[in-house]
């Protein structure tokens, strides 16, 4: 299945914080997202002015290559019904949300750095109207290498899976592409230097 079907996306408010900007992190299975995302988060530690948003999500603590916070469905929900989220969405049988206190970052002037999904841009654009999608991708083959590589699916299944797979984003935003095809210093550098452009704007 394509890594953005079944999304459910539930936008929960619209912040009104517009001093800074957020950025959100988009691509498919095997694209190296969450590599990157983790090298850039080291590379700009320490920095006041720049935000990496926790995801509240729906699985266990050591699953998957994202520092989350772990919480039961009915936790999820009942954070939900309070307003602790910003955007919400589902897939694949777990829930992801975005808190709402990455509206206080934005207010600070600060950029704002999220992990998300193509198919939620648009409550992420209602929420956060300075938005900034980066979209990591590969070419399909090093895609199919990679996701073959884990051993998960067969070659006739990957291949489906990516023909049903959009490696672009649709609709009218901002986007900076990155592909993840080379060496992984390369995508490295690239997501760096399109998040330091966003710094201060």
């Amino acid at each position: 299945m394509s890594p953005d079907a079944d999304r459910k996306p539930t936008n929960e408010g619209v912040s009104d914080a517009t001093a800074g900007i957020m950025a959100v992190v988009v691509g498919p299975s095997g694209a190296g997202k969450d590599t990157l995302m983790n090298l850039a988060a080291r590379y700009f530690a320490g920095r006041p002015d720049v935000h990496f948003v926790r995801r509240v999500i729906t699985r266990d603590g050591d699953a998957g290559n994202e520092d989350h916070r772990s919480v039961s469905e009915a936790d999820f929900e009942a954070m939900k019904k309070a307003g602790s989220f910003a955007v919400s969405w589902e897939a694949h049988g777990l829930k992801y949300g975005i808190p709402a206190d990455a509206a206080d970052e934005l207010a600070r002037g600060n950029l704002v750095i999220a992990n998300g999904s193509r198919s939620a841009l648009h409550h992420f654009q209602t929420a956060f109207p300075r938005l900034k999608v980066i979209n990591i991708t590969a070419r399909r083959e090093v895609l199919a290498e990679r996701l073959m590589a884990r051993g998960r699916e067969s070659r006739e299944d990957v291949l489906k899976r990516l023909d049903r797979s959009a490696l672009t984003v649709q609709g009218s935003y901002d986007v900076t592409d990155i592909d993840n095809s080379g060496t992984l210093e390369k995508a490295e550098q690239a997501i760096i230097s399109a998040l330091e452009t966003l710094i201060g704007k």
